[in-house]
């Protein structure tokens, strides 16, 4: 059993840890200066430049199985797009038996805080959703045609360790913005794992939400995380005339609370994180700061 990963980013890193070596895994990089971090992983590392398979990446998907794509689209998906360029998925992937895409609940745009669940109509808002919904249906399209099952995972905002609110009170990045009424799902890195591992091993066909139980208003996180710590949250910053990004704005124009019941249903999957409680416990415990070796700390 063979698994190719497109993307060796901090959620494919938190699958490697999952698998800790049990079955061979190829994963793409950039450059060749960053294959260390894959091997050290258990993964066998592939340049990929977003543009054209190498010669290596073709052997190892003549190969592969599994075929997990974690990159983010632009007008096109760059995967697909250059898997299609060398002959189309059947014939780079003759021995494929599933697919996992990593896509985001920001395909359902705003809902006004109301619940959102695999079925609610996707009306995405920033031009990133919007091409991650486009993306999604040229993987439905691709997999169909190669009668091949197509997991989309709907990811909620990652989070773990090295990346977390301890992280941003450490670099003195911590802000309480406060819009009223606002709530967002968070998904712990390592639940991403557990549910791709569930999906891969049955096959699974479908879309799925992977996201916490407990959307919240985002200055809560920051104030569990200073109780943890300590110290003293930072002072509330009204959204409205808060200094941020385009980027960082446009965020707070989709609110929803998004439904997992579809994936515990259907997968057997529970979250080792159901609320952002419980991994701000974990991670102060057991380590924040740095990604770590294994889930089961």
């Amino acid at each position: 059993m063979s698994i190719f990963i497109f993307g060796g980013g901090f959620t494919s890193r938190a699958f490697l840890r999952h698998l800790a070596g049990a079955t061979q895994v190829f994963g793409t990089t950039r450059s060749r200066e960053k294959a260390s971090a894959l091997e050290a992983l258990g993964a066998e590392p592939v340049i990929f430049d977003g543009e054209s398979l190498t010669a290596p990446a073709v052997h190892a998907l003549r190969q592969t199985q599994s075929l997990i794509v974690s990159i983010a689209p632009g007008e096109a998906d760059p995967v697909l797009s250059a898997i299609e360029k060398t002959g189309g998925l059947s014939a780079v992937c003759p021995g494929l038996e599933w697919i996992g895409y990593l896509s985001t609940v920001g395909v359902y745009g705003d809902h006004d805080g109301a619940w959102v669940d695999e079925t609610t109509t996707c009306k995405p808002v920033s031009t990133r959703s919007h091409e991650r919904l486009a993306a999604e249906a040229a993987w439905r399209e691709a997999a169909d045609v190669a009668q091949t099952p197509l997991s989309i995972f709907r990811l909620s905002g990652i989070y773990g360790p090295g990346r977390n609110t301890f992280v941003n009170f450490d670099k003195g990045r911590a802000r309480r913005l406060v819009k009223p009424g606002q709530v967002f799902n968070r998904i712990h890195a390592d639940d991403i794992a557990t549910a791709l591992e569930l999906a891969r091993t049955q096959k699974a066909n479908g879309i799925f939400n992977i996201t916490d139980d407990m959307p919240a208003p985002p200055q809560d996180v920051v104030t569990e995380a200073a109780r943890i710590m300590g110290v003293e949250p930072p002072a509330e910053i009204d959204f409205e005339t808060a200094d941020l990004t385009p980027m960082a704005r446009s965020f707070y124009g989709e609110n929803k609370r998004v439904s997992n019941a579809k994936a515990k249903a259907e997968l057997g999957w529970q979250p080792r994180f159901p609320t952002y409680e419980v991994a701000l416990d974990h991670l102060w415990r057991a380590g924040w700061r740095d990604e770590v070796k294994t889930l089961r700390t």
